[in-house]
């Protein structure tokens, strides 16, 4: 009854509260990570132990269950055939998490403010993929690799322990950050920059904090602005009854108040992945060195918000994520010696939307992005090319257009529904397809006119 009446409190069901809850819990788990006595083996059965409890205090005992599917099957891969563990990693957790985000229609349960397994799942898969990924690289010739294969690459199998630990670290999986292996290994061993050195061991407190200060602040300013901007209202007959100014300006405070709850969702992942240390990324260039905590940080506020292109966006959103889909689908599409180009791009948003699951507006809203990115190198390419003056103009012109088409097509993201998500970008004259179109033509037709 106690969890009734406080769930009913705040607006959300007991399941999504029962969430939260452990999610809040994952900073003090991570906290304790660091008092763990015992050397590493003890730390991994820590990271394995709690990360299992939590998921099933907030999922119930069945999300363990799926997240040992594509676990095994990709620890089996790397043990039986490693030389095509990485394929056989992806394909499969990709497609049990394709099954999965069917079987429960998660998309359907978010939207209407339920909870499953699914969005834990996500992160797990990306780590299993990465870590069969990362071993198969150990097998390559190093003179063939890029510096982040390199620098990831695997050249012995995690022990069983190891693996688990790395999967389910501290409760890590609920919202990411995604982070490799390796750096799990030399944290937990306290190799590589985690050793003590004369600079002393870097204090999380203040860096905790500040993410704890920003996810209160998140959280406040979306629950003040969501019930002024439901989704609902897109089907609303006021809606239809707005001019064109109107739509387009709630479709951006619609997009603008969604954002809110996931910086408040990152806020507290990264305050978890801080106060554990795992955050740590090394230390500032000063004569007083400072620590930096960029491994544990998943957006960059300010930066989504006054992106001056929407091509700093996977830059400032979902950080480790962007990061993941760069390293393991984009630089892998394109062949040695040659530029990568739209196709590449249009097939990793492509993978960013069948992870995120099958629903018509996640993949209407990633081809969107790769539209919405490519037009937006359009117009840094005209940029670089008028003189000085007139580069204002152009940086303005920039910064407009990823305001305008961003919000426009996360509508999609965020109400699904093919006709709904149509019905949208129609009542706006489908402005945020045709405007990147028309760039993406033009700036094609003036590099073939430069050559």
């Amino acid at each position: 009854m106690e969890m009734e009446s406080m769930a009913s409190a705040i607006g959300v069901s007991v399941a999504v509260l029962r969430f939260l809850l452990c999610f809040v819990a994952t900073i003090p788990v991570s906290f304790f990570h660091r008092l763990v006595p015992g050397g590493p083996t003890a730390r991994h059965l820590y990271a394995a132990l709690t990360g299992a409890l939590l998921s099933y205090i907030s999922f119930g005992f069945s999300s363990n269950l799926h997240f040992l599917v594509p676990m095994l099957i990709s620890y089996a891969s790397m043990i039986i055939y490693r030389k095509r563990c990485g394929v056989i990693s992806f394909l499969s957790a990709m497609g049990y998490l394709i099954g999965c985000h069917v079987y429960y229609m998660s998309g359907d349960a978010w939207k209407e403010g339920g909870i499953d397994a699914t969005g834990s799942l996500m992160v797990i898969t990306l780590k299993v993929i990465s870590c069969a990924i990362n071993y198969n690289d150990g097998l390559l010739k190093e003179e063939d690799l890029r510096e982040s294969q390199k620098k990831n690459r695997l050249l012995k199998l995690p022990n069983l322990i190891e693996y688990i630990g790395y999967c389910l670290c501290c409760g890590s999986h609920f919202a990411g950050p995604v982070y490799e292996v390796k750096d799990y290994l030399d944290w937990t061993e306290r190799k590589g920059i985690w050793t003590k050195s004369e600079k002393g061991t870097p204090s999380p407190f203040l860096a905790t904090l500040k993410a704890l200060l920003q996810a209160g602040f998140c959280m406040g300013l979306y629950l003040y602005l969501v019930p002024s901007h439901p989704l609902s209202r897109f089907s609303e007959p006021i809606y239809q009854e707005w001019g064109f100014v109107q739509r387009l300006s709630y479709q951006y405070m619609s997009g603008f108040t969604a954002r809110w709850k996931y910086y408040f969702i990152w806020s507290i992942s990264e305050a978890s992945l801080i106060i554990s240390g795992l955050g740590f990324s090394g230390w500032t260039n000063s004569p007083s060195p400072k620590p930096l905590w960029d491994r544990a940080k998943n957006v960059d506020v300010l930066g989504v918000e006054f992106a001056k292109s929407s091509v700093e966006l996977p830059l400032v959103w979902n950080i480790q994520v962007s990061t993941w889909l760069r390293h393991y689908v984009y630089d892998r599409l394109v062949q040695k010696g040659k530029k990568a180009g739209f196709l590449q791009l249009l097939a990793t948003q492509t993978v960013s939307a069948v992870w995120h699951g099958l629903y018509p507006g996640y993949m209407i809203f990633f081809v969107q992005s790769a539209l919405m990115i490519a037009g937006s190198r359009a117009i840094y390419r005209w940029q670089q090319s008028v003189p000085p003056n007139i580069k204002k103009i152009f940086m303005l012109m920039n910064f407009a257009y990823t305001l305008l088409v961003l919000n426009y097509s996360c509508v999609g993201f965020m109400v699904l529904n093919f006709n709904e998500t149509l019905a949208a970008y129609g009542s706006v004259y489908y402005i945020g397809t045709i405007i990147p179109v028309v760039l993406i033509l033009l700036g094609s037709r003036s590099r073939k006119k430069s050559q």
